[in-house]
């Protein structure tokens, strides 16, 4: 592979931090620095966060390396100085990573990934680490909405043909799998991530032959364990007795139909009526399976419905309601000493942090404090070592176990903070008294934009 074509190239960057790297090599300043990732507040409408993407982001950090091809490039690029690209030859990430396991609940202001290595080193993260961090937070979240309103019911992920390039469709099924649902529409995301993967048959595939009832024997002999046959192309009731008619004559053969889809209408409706056909003819165990342009809040309204499964796709990869979050990566202490940004409506907290979580005797979460790491708490601290001297510390858990986590701490949450209605109060998130004083301290120390040593 090219390594200029790869997600993994180093150049997969955004110019400045290349052009922050050669200042930072010149001025000599390769002291340890802290940043943080953290994102500075909710969507219209959202609740929380859940932490994903982390497994992708380490394996970044741990192989970033510049080939030849993208040495060649820098020092042929003319932008910048001589003796830039040898200087880039060497690099390898040497520090420390802390983070929230993937899954967990988090909220506005706490950080889920602190990094602490050389200046240049933590320097060049910033955006590829932001970019993967992002993407996955961003449709786990928004994932993680449909599986509270399911009612247990399955949700598959059906987005690639709509998701924004082929490695946000790939990792779509990753994020959207970590929180519960059942698997994906995506091939890739079975043999990359282990993900169980669903498929039934196309519109076309109905319209390419030349009878209905033709297409669904052709395709249920041609996959007798997995009959799930789409049934509204052209008359969706119509499409259901088919069905039955056809399941009496492969049951002979030891075919069992196991369900039909339906992909438009309305929804709940025909699901009754199918329902009532499939019942009265013997099918009481096949399964529907519905989808079409759903989200959450549609699954929401559908969950009574005799549905089994539901196939959400592109409002679940384009998080269409809240497409983006307002995720950062922000420099909190460089050469020991903190730092802290005090632009207008982004101003940053600063020094090396701790998020310690507690929770009520109901076994709902209660209360997060966001404090420096030196300030001891009562509760669960949130942020744990996953990379030390730029080494793993140790093996990454499985999808499994990620997905339990993920459901421990979505049953954690306070029913107020489940629903899809308008946003209930905020959950509280304190910052203590010793980060806040610290900050005091800080500004002090920059009133005139410049840092003293009194900080």
């Amino acid at each position: 592979m090219n390594p200029l074509t790869s997600t993994a190239s180093a150049l997969l960057t955004d110019l400045y931090q290349l052009t922050m790297l050669q200042g930072y090599y010149e001025a000599g300043m390769t002291d340890t620095a802290v940043f943080e990732l953290f994102v500075r507040k909710l969507p219209p409408g959202r609740n929380f966060f859940v932490a994903a993407g982390l497994e992708q982001a380490i394996a970044f950090i741990e192989d970033l390396h510049f080939a030849p091809s993208e040495l060649e490039w820098v020092a042929q690029s003319g932008l910048f100085g001589a003796g830039f690209a040898q200087r880039l030859e060497r690099f390898r990430f040497s520090g420390d990573v802390h983070a929230m396991p993937e899954g967990t609940v988090f909220f506005p202001n706490e950080p889920i990934l602190r990094v602490t290595a050389p200046l240049p080193e933590a320097q060049l993260l910033e955006s590829r680490v932001l970019n993967i961090l992002h993407y996955e937070t961003l449709v786990a979240s928004k994932a993680a909405r449909a599986v509270l309103v399911a009612g247990g019911k399955g949700l598959i992920d059906f987005g690639l043909r709509r998701a924004h390039g082929a490695e946000a469709g790939l990792l779509a099924a990753r994020a959207s799998f970590l929180v519960g649902f059942d698997g994906s529409a995506t091939t890739l995301a079975g043999p990359v991530f282990g993900i169980p993967v669903f498929g039934t048959m196309a519109h076309s595939f109905v319209q390419a032959h030349d009878d209905e009832a033709a297409a669904f024997e052709t395709f249920a002999r041609a996959f007798p364990k997995n009959a799930v046959l789409l049934i509204d192309t052209y008359d969706t009731v119509a499409g259901a007795r088919k069905v039955v008619a056809l399941a009496r004559r492969l049951r002979s053969r030891g075919i069992e139909v196991r369900g039909v889809r339906l992909d438009s209408g309305d929804l709940a409706a025909l699901a009754r009526e199918v329902r009532e056909v499939l019942d009265a003819g013997g099918l009481e165990r096949a399964i529907i399976f519905a989808s079409g342009n759903l989200d959450e809040y549609r699954v929401e309204a559908l969950a009574r419905a005799p549905i089994d499964s539901f196939g959400v796709g592109t409002s679940l990869v384009t998080s269409s309601d809240a497409p983006y979050l307002d995720a950062v990566y922000k420099l909190q202490e460089y050469a020991g000493r903190p730092r802290r940004k005090r632009s207008a409506g982004k101003a940053t907290w600063p020094g090396r942090k701790q998020v310690y979580r507690e929770v009520a005797a109901d076994g709902t979460i209660a209360r997060d404090v966001v404090t420096l790491e030196t300030d001891a708490r009562p509760g669960e601290a949130l942020l744990v070592p996953v990379m030390r001297a730029g080494r793993r510390v140790e093996k990454a858990p499985g999808l499994d176990a990620i997905r339990a986590h993920a459901r421990r701490e979505l049953d954690r949450l306070p029913p107020r903070l489940r629903t899809l209605g308008d946003a209930p109060p905020p959950y509280h998130v304190e910052i203590a008294p010793p980060l806040a004083a610290l900050a005091a301290v800080v500004d002090r120390a920059t009133a005139g934009g410049e840092t003293r040593e009194s900080a």
